[in-house]
């Protein structure tokens, strides 16, 4: 089972043993996101005709994609955290490299502090460049710092200082001190073992947000474990990281920060899963969901790796990471009129109480109730046949809060929505597309999540796209990510030194303690052969004065010599014209660390849609609904997807209703279904 909590909707995704894919979706539970997880599994259970015991009983593997750590930074509602840090760097984590979003307001404020400047304890030590320890940890001062943490309701500790990614040594006996005297902390975080190298801004900001948001994911995930035991399941869990593996969760725990952004990032994988079939490699993946709309590109069949100034929530992620930019854009987005303009999110109805047209209680017009209104959606039938949809509720609070208000009729306004919310997406994917120098109209899209079939219709044509892929396992594609992606661990080790003074022993021996490493984590806990891993080094690798470095392949890690070290500069020069468009062959690198990216290999549904056995359209055909495509409403031949069998083609305007979305198919479009269940529209 593969399972996504989004900010709307919890998804999942069943392979049986016979290969069938099952898709499953309940609203879900902000208080205890557990809650929405176990309720999907036992909707599974029902359709299976098995108890939920019997269900779990028979699971091998439960991955997950969570939102918790994304909800916690929203929310700024973590733990109480405190930091012990190097004297002289009390501040540090405010300075923020003097990044500010938003340059021309001097009044910007600056992020909510995670610690308060009175829970940032400095301590006299200090460790150079080389490890060496220049000045002895003051203990009695961590001791006292400790105490007044305690004394300040602080229940989550980080310690950082300086250089302990060379050596760590005063970092873990203030980790022992600080056990002693603060015995019922819940969590501590050492900066060298979630960030371990340079600069000190980064590793710091990184280990705060880690110890922010790791007690509340090691709670959520031990619930979760719980529930599924008491359930009778034993089989593994695994959770999903936002570099594009997964991991079980005791590592997770160690690192939680490595857990911000996995729910978009399961659909970045499922989509190159999905392409990989379709024979695709280079696209770009758009997911609309409850809340939001992602974006990210991916070429040669891999998403997007981003490795440097990764802002998420106003603090930096020095870690490696998907590169998925979101905005709030989503099905459950409000609509409202702001000094005399229509304006559609970022705020967003979430699952509680929703769109209006869900009579679950909200009351403001949402982009969904755009949709009900205009025909896309299902009055009845709606979420598998499981709710039907209240159409005068969503034309009232439509009326009200926004025809009214700029004097227009009800359609008018529910279009004005509409397009609007097209128009942000599509200049979100502009501008993704435009920071790697690309035009959207060269690449095709790829989009999923409950409201991407609605809505690709028109973001492919604001974007003048030629053709788009809709899977019909999209209302769950995170999910299904999730489920598909592999065992990894993405894992630094610092070693600073110009290209031709540096040790080959050293990084070699480097190296090697990454490579145990990575197997102490990853290969032993899941039993994983060498047929299933695989291990690819690199060096860290920049100009003198620059900020960020560049992974460069280094195939030849058992046997550095000087004259392989030679090739690896020329190898940097040529990577830095081709990302960065400039090199400088006659000035020597700088070689910051060693990384390594361990992979294990998990297995992968042979299928992902059972084919119907409509060949033909007219047999698939469930009726009609009047749709609205921008200049008026046109009579629209309504079709049950599971229904139709692969090779079939249907022309626009219409719509294909799968359990858990819609397919638009726009005038002049023509959507084929694939033998690996994916529409393809051609925008005609």
């Amino acid at each position: 089972i593969g399972v996504d909590v989004g900010g709307t909707f919890t998804d999942l995704i069943c392979v049986r043993p016979d290969g069938e894919v099952l898709l499953e979706k309940t609203p879900t539970t902000p208080r205890d996101e557990s809650e929405g997880v176990m309720s999907a599994i036992a909707s599974l259970a029902e359709r299976e005709n098995l108890e939920l015991n019997d269900l779990c009983s028979k699971l091998d593997v439960v991955v997950h994609g969570t939102t918790t750590a994304d909800n916690t930074m929203i929310q700024m509602n973590g733990t109480p955290t405190g930091l012990l840090v190097t004297k002289g760097h009390r501040d540090e984590v405010e300075l923020r490299r003097d990044f500010k979003e938003s340059i021309w307001d001097p009044t910007y404020p600056p992020p909510p502090a995670i610690a308060r400047r009175r829970c940032r304890i400095p301590i006299p030590e200090r460790v150079d460049h080389n490890g060496h320890i220049v000045r002895k940890l003051d203990e009695e001062a961590v001791r006292r710092g400790t105490r007044r943490l305690r004394d300040l309701g602080v229940r989550s500790v980080a310690v950082m200082f300086l250089f302990s990614f060379m050596n760590p040594e005063h970092e873990l006996r203030a980790a022992e001190i600080v056990r002693e005297e603060f015995p019922e902390v819940e969590h501590i975080t050492l900066s060298h073992q979630v960030m371990p190298s340079g600069p000190e801004y980064e590793r710091s900001s990184t280990t705060l947000v880690n110890a922010f948001i790791a007690p509340r994911i090691s709670r959520y995930v031990d619930h979760l474990g719980a529930r599924l035991e008491e359930n009778s399941c034993a089989g593994k869990l695994l959770i999903m990281q936002s570099t594009g593996g997964v991991m079980p969760p005791e590592y997770v725990s160690r690192r939680a920060v490595s857990l911000l952004a996995s729910g978009p990032t399961g659909g970045v994988m499922g989509a190159a899963f999905a392409a990989h079939r379709a024979g695709l490699s280079d696209f770009v993946a758009t997911d609309m969901g409850g809340t939001s709309y992602d974006v990210c590109l991916v070429r040669g069949g891999e998403p997007e790796i981003k490795t440097d100034w990764n802002w998420h929530y106003r603090y930096y992620i020095g870690l490696p990471m998907v590169d998925v930019q979101s905005v709030g854009a989503g099905g459950g987005s409000i609509a409202h009129v702001r000094q005399g303009a229509l304006a559609v999110g970022p705020r967003s109805a979430g699952a509680e109480p929703g769109p209006v047209c869900y009579a679950k209680g909200g009351t403001e017009p949402t982009v969904a109730d755009a949709d009900a209104v205009l025909g896309y959606l299902p009055p009845t039938g709606f979420a598998a046949g499981r709710m039907s949809l209240d159409l005068e509720a969503a034309r009232e609070a439509i009326d009200r809060a926004v025809a009214r208000p700029l004097g227009l009729a009800i359609d008018e306004a529910a279009w004005g929505i509409e397009r609007i919310v097209n128009a942000n997406m599509a200049n979100a994917t502009r501008r993704i597309m435009a920071s790697h120098g690309l035009v959207p109209r060269g690449l095709p899209l790829i989009v999923y999540g409950g409201n991407g079939g609605v809505h690709g219709w028109a973001i492919a044509k604001e974007l003048d796209m030629d053709h788009y892929l809709v899977p019909r396992t999209a209302p769950a594609f995170s999910a299904l990510g999730v489920l598909v992606a592999d065992y990894k661990v993405d894992l630094v080790k610092a070693y600073v030194s110009p290209l031709p003074l540096a040790d080959p022993a050293r990084l070699t021996e480097l190296m090697e303690e990454a490579l145990a490493e990575a197997r102490r984590d990853m290969v032993e806990p899941a039993a994983l052969s060498g047929d299933d891993t695989s291990f690819e080094m690199y060096l860290q690798m920049a100009y003198a004065g620059q900020n960020f470095a560049q992974s460069v392949p280094c195939p030849e890690a058992t046997s550095l010599d000087k004259s392989s070290l030679a090739s690896l500069g020329e190898r940097f020069h040529d990577l830095h014209e081709q990302t960065r468009g400039f090199k400088f062959p006659a000035q020597d690198p700088v070689i910051r660390g060693i990384r390594l990216i361990g992979q294990g290999r998990t297995p992968k549904p042979s299928r992902t849609a059972v084919p119907g056995e409509a060949t033909e359209a007219e047999s698939a055909r469930k009726g009609s609904r009047k749709a609205y495509f921008g200049e008026d409403f046109v009579d629209c031949p309504v079709y049950d997807g599971p229904a139709l069998a692969a090779g079939i083609e249907i022309t626009g305007p219409a719509l294909i209703e799968e359990p858990f979305t819609v397919v638009v198919v726009a005038p002049h479009a023509r959507a084929r279904l694939d033998e690996h269940g994916n529409y393809r529209i051609d925008v005609g």
